[in-house]
């Protein structure tokens, strides 16, 4: 089944990821479970979440729904089968060094792919996606090669890549593209209007490979799901406190300016969050956070879910999309990941030195050479 316009990832409910309440084993899996009672017909999981956990859990939701009436997107990429959680850097990827050797990857990515679809319940992925890879997982032939192979035996019916945690790796998508795109159907990547950078620069590309794209944190944090004021506090350890000090504010400020286009064709914030990134042509679902805030009078999360549910079958046009871009510009707000000049070596599986052939595809491409 093709991943539909709009989905649901385990990250949800603040079980894995640590966005407001922590919810119940119990709630969390009726999470899902609303999800898909209320038309959602996509569900994207990763296997490092929970060390299975959610992929279990998503199993056991979905437990008696016949298989062909829902897509599943699972993602590998993270070894916490062998490998040691580093703190805040979590697992090593696959493919690092001291874990194994090229050799060996095949073997990984098919150990992994089964035992993920065995907590799914499941026999095969819709999609199967390298999650957060390293600068290895963006190059290496052998590792699309391992790809391949499990989709060549039927685990897979599509290929895809999902980089990060953070945002970046504009160039490293670029080549991977370039390098290996008749292997990649989807790539799930980071956009909203408070966001169109620097994923913006890499959907002609997409368009052009004919990759086409799920993006996540469409809520922005929650922002877009319309329940957070400006003095709202944050709840110790979420993850949403790593953001620079008057995030909300200043989100908020710029969210007032969006609201005629959203007024206009009477949508939610989230509606209209999500409808501005399908308004990219290359665009082809949503896969918002859905969070249950904290305090009395947060909106249960799973009026978010049904409300989403009810998305409208419109787009934008191109102009709506430019001038609300241009009010939700944020070019050059981070550090971005990726291949960087910051870097003389790799200390870290999200972070390595740039190289020149990616500043001659940034060249061809037209979106400059300083990164």
């Amino acid at each position: 089944m093709e991943p539909t316009t709009t989905a649901y990832g385990t990250w949800s409910g603040g079980r894995f990821m640590h966005f407001g309440e922590t919810l119940s084993e119990e709630r969390f899996c009726g999470c899902i479970r609303t999800a898909y009672e209320a038309g959602l017909r996509t569900f994207v999981s990763a296997d490092v979440y929970g060390n299975g956990k959610a992929d279990e859990w998503l199993g056991v939701a979905l437990q008696g729904v016949p298989r062909d009436t829902y897509c599943l997107v699972g993602m590998i990429g993270h070894d916490f089968y062998h490998g040691q959680r580093d703190g805040s850097r979590g697992y090593p990827r696959f493919t690092d060094g001291q874990l194994r050797g090229v050799e060996d990857y095949a073997g990984y990515v098919r150990m992994a792919t089964d035992r993920s679809l065995e907590r799914c319940a499941t026999d095969h992925f819709d999609v199967l996606m390298l999650h957060n890879p390293d600068n290895t997982g963006f190059t290496s032939e052998a590792v699309w090669q391992a790809m391949r192979a499990v989709k060549d035996q039927g685990l897979a019916v599509q290929l895809g890549i999902a980089p990060g945690p953070a945002n970046g790796f504009t160039l490293d998508l670029l080549a991977c593209y370039e390098n290996f795109g008749e292997l990649i159907d989807w790539a799930m990547l980071i956009l909203n209007p408070l966001e169109p950078w620097p994923v913006g620069l890499t959907l002609p590309a997409c368009e052009c490979h004919g990759v086409k794209v799920l993006t996540r944190v469409v809520d922005y944090g929650g922002v877009f799901h319309g329940d957070l004021s400006a003095s709202h506090e944050f709840r110790p350890g979420d993850h949403r406190t790593f953001r620079p000090e008057g995030w909300v504010a200043e989100a908020l400020a710029k969210v007032a300016r969006m609201q005629p286009f959203a007024d206009k064709h009477g949508l939610t914030l989230l509606e209209f969050a999500s409808i501005w990134n399908l308004s990219h042509p290359a665009v082809a679902s949503v896969v918002p956070t859905f969070m249950q805030e904290s305090g009395t009078a947060a909106r249960p999360i799973e009026g978010k879910i049904r409300e989403f549910a009810r998305l409208p079958d419109l787009r934008l046009s191109p102009q709506e999309v430019e001038a609300v871009r241009l009010i939700g510009d944020n070019t050059g707000c981070m550090t971005l990941k990726g291949a960087s000049h910051r870097h003389l070596t790799s200390e870290r599986p999200d972070e390595w030195p740039m190289r020149q052939e990616l500043l001659d595809l940034a060249a061809r491409h037209g979106i400059g050479s300083d990164w």
